[in-house]
């Protein structure tokens, strides 16, 4: 018998780690390979971990609520077939606490656990200035769970880390985690200072929602993408009457004809694809050392439940037509409601056009879609009075488009430029000059 290790995959590009929401199985379980494990939460999609082994569970390494990093161990099984294992000091340790039939002391499996503190656990308990050495464990073998602390915060009873014990812990923060990624080990340093929670007083008839993990990943992508990315912003308005009118003549048609609405949307994705295409300097990203411009134009969407936001990806939108773009907006939109987006659906993007104007929206600004270089709102479409070339005023459909750029990737110019081509293909978007197919 031998014992592997499932470690928590990298669900997208950007993602870092994931939240242990639901347990699919137990210890002691039988599984085949390619089952489904566990439920995990990302910022950017909801899935399920599957085994990389036929074999029987041994042990759950995470709870639910748990949040690890990518590359870390989330439970183990044990397989039959293979060498047989070799002495436990060349092991892991959750692999040597299987192994050995002599109980081990209490002081040797505290010391086990500690090598196993999720990131999550470390920043809590740094946040809150808690000595873990002083925290008992709920979780397997011993181990500190983030909801251990998250019941000791709220019961006021804390054990304070002593300045004696402070850089002890922030050198096993680093060293806990071996399989992180570079980039990922260095925002976790820039993440240590972070300021304690605000204490906020609670009142008779207030409401405590707990945090979910899709919601926090959402905080810590824009926190970042707020604190690395210069930010800047501007605006257009545009004239999309005629777009309007086209629009509004092939709405019913085309519906029963595919079976899906032809949104405003579409009109405005296929728009900005157009202008990447012509400015590709638009679609890159920020990598350190350098600047990457991407072959591909795929378009992030974002795409709302009731307690989460999602960015999936329509692919290659240039070479799609309205009628193409405007059915992938729909099937991911249904996905998204249905729970059934998968990772690849959300991989890839190169730059994000928001519909911000579904809600009514006259003018955002919107927080770059880490690590791409700029982020579109599109504003709602309100009837205003407007001065025509000839002097008159005339009752026109408008709409404001929102620009935020990442500074160190791109400058004004080149957006307004950008800008203005959306802008131009809005405005001359009409029966006599456009298809939807």
């Amino acid at each position: 018998m031998v014992i592997e290790q499932i470690k928590m995959p990298q669900l997208g590009e950007s993602v870092t780690e994931g939240t242990i929401s639901k347990w699919l199985v137990s210890v002691g379980d039988k599984v085949n390979k390619y089952d489904p494990l566990a439920e995990v939460m990302t910022d950017k999609v909801n899935a399920e971990v599957p085994s990389s082994f036929s074999g029987i569970i041994k042990e759950l390494i995470a709870v639910e609520g748990d949040t690890l990093a990518v590359g870390e161990i989330i439970c183990t099984i044990e397989i039959e077939g293979g060498a047989a294992e070799e002495a436990p000091a060349a092991s892991d340790s959750a692999t040597t606490s299987n192994a050995s039939a002599t109980p081990a002391p209490a002081p040797a499996q505290e010391e086990g656990s500690k090598a196993r503190y999720s990131p999550a656990v470390l920043k809590l308990a740094q946040e809150n200035n808690i000595d873990l050495s002083l925290v008992k464990g709920s979780g397997a073998g011993g181990r500190i769970t983030r909801k251990d602390l998250k019941q000791m915060i709220e019961s006021g009873n804390i054990p304070q880390a002593s300045s004696q014990t402070k850089a002890p812990k922030e050198s096993a923060q680093v060293q806990s985690s071996p399989a992180q990624p570079a980039a990922q080990t260095q925002h976790a340093a820039q993440a240590q200072p972070a300021a304690p929670a605000p204490s906020v007083p609670v009142a008779a008839g207030d409401i405590e929602i707990p945090v979910t993990g899709v919601r926090k990943a959402i905080a810590a992508n824009m926190l970042r993408s707020k604190h690395e990315a210069p930010h800047a912003w501007t605006m257009v308005e545009v004239d999309v009457t005629n777009l309007v009118e086209y629009r509004n003549g092939l709405k019913d048609d085309f519906k029963k004809k595919e079976g899906f609405n032809l949104t405003f949307f579409a009109f405005f994705v296929k728009a900005v694809a157009q202008a990447l295409k012509e400015y590709p300097q638009i679609n890159s990203m920020w990598a350190g050392d350098k600047i990457i411009q991407k072959k591909d134009i795929n378009i992030s969407i974002a795409v709302a439940t009731d307690d989460a936001l999602f960015v999936p990806v329509i692919k290659n939108a240039d070479e799609k037509t309205i009628k193409g773009i405007g059915r992938e907006i729909n099937e991911l939109a249904q996905k998204v409601r249905a729970g059934k987006l998968l990772s690849e659906d959300m991989q890839g993007g190169t730059f994000t056009v928001n519909n911000t104007g579904s809600f009514g929206s006259v003018q955002s600004m919107g927080i770059i879609n880490y690590p791409q270089a700029a982020i579109l709102q599109v504003e709602s479409i309100v009837k205003r009075p407007v001065v025509m070339n000839n002097g008159m005023i005339a009752v026109r459909d408008m709409v404001n488009l929102c620009l935020s750029l990442d500074h160190r990737v791109l400058d004004g110019l080149v957006c307004g430029r950008f800008l203005a081509r959306v802008k131009e293909i809005l405005e001359s978007t009409s029966k006599e000059t456009t298809s939807i197919y």
